[in-house]
């Protein structure tokens, strides 16, 4: 009896501390809306962190920090960098790892401890343990790895989608801020060539030349320029904070920052092959492949759950000075149902993300379509404009030489000028919709169209390295 209780006693014990030992510790971390809001609004680009991120992803160290100019590159890092949205996107894919760890997890198995009393004879007291050790049964843990292994897989992808939409952002506001600033510049010109041609009109008008209502017109001609300028001053403002935003800093973290805008030469279209590698690589089609892999894993996962598992219940009990030894065996029989509706469901989640899947394709097919013919429009609606300005540049040379010749007035020579900015402005706008046009192709193969032709088959176009924020 002693002994009996004694062995009793040291294998509760080491079950206990072994239990104990492998425990994880609450560790608190509060979350403060003022914290948070502070720590956000003291964002620069000038951090430190931001500095070691952008020399590991640039490969090497920078010449000077922070850089005397930012362009396009050097803010898509700084939106990788500071950016919430891939925060939330690494951190779902961390919730996805730990999906990993739980579903490679054996069931653990279970102890009873039964005391028991008898009255009638002594010693009275039985003592009685007894396990339950789970089996489980048909590959039913691989399967669950692998689903979990899959959507880890569809998490990390996200990350991809989530910095090519973060990059195109950054891209559409460095558009928008670039546009206003030329139509700025353009207007103050048109603003300046309108107010002379009233000046030169007010005194024909002084002299008779002229009647009151051309010199009217002239006016409201200007001051519709003079608004004109104001909307574009109120824009430029406007794509600024936006591009704040799309860098994920608050405004004045760009006060006194030097943005440069880049004018490349427009690519031609992109090839057959390109649009294939997009059809085939992009990391929402890469994702939904996952996906439906995550359903195969579950679709087994539920058709090998009709396989019960079996539960190994050795026990002891100590009876009145007796020892007593059992062995249970516990199975589950699938009598009522075969697990036929968990399969059921599993099926037609398989289909879905296959539907859902060639649905993404075909949108997909759709949006590189649609960019291709809308980008080749422009570019040959830039050509077309071009041509127009060489025209208009032309005609103000040879207004200048026929007023050095004594054959037109200066009056002649600002109107030829007011012609010629208004092509620059329609040349402006066209420009703005074929780099806009651009966008949304690069958008739609979620590549740069320069580097995607040398792209290999199996390579991602946008990657982050992780950030090193806190």
């Amino acid at each position: 009896m002693r002994h009996a209780n004694s062995f009793l006693t040291a294998l509760l014990t080491s079950a206990g501390l072994l239990a104990l030992a492998g425990c994880a510790h609450y560790q608190p971390r509060p979350l403060a809306a003022p914290r948070t809001a502070a720590d956000f609004d003291t964002r620069t680009l000038a951090d430190a962190g931001l500095k070691e991120f952008a020399a590991a992803n640039l490969h090497g160290e920078l010449a000077a920090w922070p850089p005397a100019s930012w362009d396009f590159n050097t803010l898509s890092l700084a939106a990788f960098y500071f950016h919430p949205d891939l925060d939330v996107a690494r951190a779902k894919w961390g919730v996805a790892q730990a999906g990993k760890v739980t579903a490679g997890e054996q069931p653990n198995p279970t102890v009873s401890l039964a005391p028991g009393y008898n009255s009638t004879i002594g010693p009275p007291w039985i003592l009685g343990l007894s396990f339950d050790i789970p089996v489980e049964t048909a590959g039913k843990r691989g399967y669950r790895s692998a689903q979990a292994r899959n959507l880890s897989e569809v998490a990390r992808l996200n990350i991809a989608t989530v910095a090519w939409q973060v990059r195109s952002r950054v891209r559409r506001s460095l558009l928008d801020l670039q546009a206003a600033r030329e139509t700025e510049q353009l207007l103050k010109q048109q603003q300046a060539v309108q107010a002379a041609i009233v000046k030169s009109l007010e005194g024909q008008l002084a002299a008779g030349a002229v009647t009151p209502f051309e010199v009217s017109q002239a006016r409201i001609a200007n001051d519709t320029t003079r608004l004109a300028l104001h909307d574009a001053e109120r824009q430029a403002v406007e794509a600024r904070a936006q591009l704040a935003d799309a860098l994920g800093v608050p405004s004045r973290a760009l006060g006194g920052v030097n943005i440069v805008s880049e004018n490349p030469q427009p690519p031609g279209l992109p090839s057959p092959d390109v649009r294939r590698q997009a059809l085939l690589n992009r990391a929402d089609i890469l994702g939904a492949l996952a996906e439906y892999a995550a359903t195969q894993a579950a679709l087994q996962l539920e058709i090998a759950k009709q396989y019960p598992d079996v539960h190994l219940g050795p026990g002891y009990q100590l009876d009145q000075t007796a020892n007593k030894w059992t062995l249970g065996l516990t199975v589950t029989l699938p009598v009522f149902n075969q697990n036929q509706g968990a399969i059921a469901e599993a099926q037609a989640r398989r289909v879905e993300a296959a539907a859902r899947f060639t649905a993404l394709q075909a949108r997909v097919v759709g949006e590189i379509d649609r960019a291709t013919a809308t980008y080749g429009a422009l570019v040959a609606k830039t050509a077309t404009a071009d041509a127009l300005l060489a025209r208009l540049q032309k005609q103000e040379q040879a207004t200048k030489e026929m007023i050095a010749a004594g054959e037109l007035s200066k009056l002649a020579l600002l109107t030829t000028q007011l012609e010629l900015n208004t092509g620059l402005l329609a040349r402006l706008d066209t420009q703005l919709k074929a780099r806009q046009a651009l966008a949304a192709l690069e958008d739609a193969v979620q590549g740069p169209l320069t580097e995607a032709i040398q792209a290999s088959p199996r390579t991602n176009p946008v990657e982050v390295k992780e950030s090193t924020k806190p």
